[in-house]
């Protein structure tokens, strides 16, 4: 079967949102990114440099498990940036799909915290970095790409990489 979802995960300010947009728009499929489906409560507790518990997050991923099955019932393939960190998230957020690619956007430490501290995100604030590292569980089914490369590199390994 042919993939109809793309995950593309990571931690914070690996690049998830640009990239995944650029491949949806490459392949002229939907994006969607994970950070717009989080209830207030999380964006709050975020925006107070705390980070999400497995409670916290399992509301969020069954809603974006939903969101990707509708658009796998729907026939609309669809690119979603999300940062995934641990396999257990893997499993919910795959629960029921078919046709899944996952593709894991990695660099070092000392490159992402250079990129995050370049940018504004809407509540995620650089001092969660370290808990994204820590809590990444890196996946054994991926694409992954080193995230050290232009944009039009990273889309074109992905697209030469889908099954």
């Amino acid at each position: 079967m042919q993939t109809s979802v793309i995950i593309v995960m990571g931690v914070s300010g690996c690049g998830k949102s640009t990239v995944g947009q650029a491949l949806a728009d490459r392949l002229g499929w939907r994006f969607a990114d994970a950070d717009d489906f989080h209830p207030p409560e999380n964006v709050q507790k975020m925006r107070s440099g705390q980070p999400l518990n497995d409670n916290d997050r399992a509301p969020w991923l069954d809603t974006l498990n939903r969101l990707m099955r509708q658009a796998q019932a729907d026939q609309q393939p669809m690119v979603l940036a999300c940062s995934a960190l641990k396999q257990r998230y893997r499993d919910r957020l795959a629960s029921e799909l078919c046709a899944l690619q996952w593709v894991h956007l990695s660099g070092s430490f000392e490159l992402i915290s250079q990129r995050v501290a370049a940018r504004q995100h809407k509540y995620m604030p650089a001092a969660l970095l370290k808990s994204q590292f820590d809590a990444l569980e890196p996946p054994v089914d991926a694409i992954n790409i080193a995230i050290a490369k232009t944009m039009n590199e990273i889309v074109d390994e992905i697209a030469a990489n889908l099954r």
